[in-house]
């Protein structure tokens, strides 16, 4: 009896031995699913890792161009009444460029090879409208903000498709960014955007502008 008690003692600490590791687990089934089709989408699905490729790149490119955007309007302003509001938007758009320079080496992307065009360009928009006056300058942050929202909203929809499910996060901070974007054009409406002008004119100019960047980004 002695003998039957300590092997069963035995075989019950076997087994919770052996139970204990599925207990202790830090990852779920669910979240193993997650980081296997992640891992595929970077090394195993070469359309999904395009897809991120060009994603991630552009997304990059376009806080890289607003932050220098907001630096040149800043630059010329930051003494009015509009100064204040230039900073704080400024800043907004540094945190979300901090969060694509993480990114990029997470997914192993590459940023694009223009940033030192975007760095001239980006500045000079700012710059040169903040110069025809505050109303301008706001001119400019209504079109670009308003095409910026416009792509992380088809950003957003391609990865709402069930195939991207395992993007949940990615998709998440696009939505906040997005939010933001969508803040900032209003701000720029309530300070006389639609004041300016040359609204008419510099509208459909910049908003080109920053198509084409999208486009050319993507692909160098």
């Amino acid at each position: 009896q002695t003998v039957e008690a300590s092997s069963a003692a035995s075989t019950e600490s076997a087994q919770s031995t052996s139970e204990k590791p599925c207990e202790n687990s830090s990852k779920t089934d669910t979240e193993e699913i997650i980081q296997e089709k992640r891992y595929s989408a970077l090394f195993g699905d070469p359309e999904e890792k395009q897809l991120m490729d060009t994603m991630l790149r552009v997304d990059h490119a376009g806080e890289f161009g607003a932050v220098r955007i907001y630096e040149g309007q800043y630059a010329v302003l930051r003494a009015s009444s509009a100064g204040q509001v230039i900073k704080e938007m400024g800043d907004h758009e540094r945190e979300h460029l901090k969060k694509f320079n993480r990114l990029l080496p997470e997914y192993r992307v590459r940023p694009t090879a223009l940033l030192p065009l975007w760095s001239i360009a980006g500045y000079a928009l700012g710059a040169g409208t903040a110069l025809l006056g505050k109303e301008a300058a706001m001119c400019c942050t209504d079109a670009v903000e308003d095409v910026i929202s416009e792509h992380y909203n088809d950003q957003i929809r391609t990865l709402s498709d069930p195939a991207y499910a395992h993007e949940g996060k990615l998709r998440q901070v696009l939505k906040e960014f997005r939010d933001d974007e969508l803040r900032h054009q209003n701000i720029a409406l309530e300070h006389d955007a639609h004041k300016s002008p040359l609204y008419n004119v510099l509208t459909p100019i910049i908003k080109a502008g920053c198509r084409a960047a999208i486009w050319i980004s993507a692909r160098v």
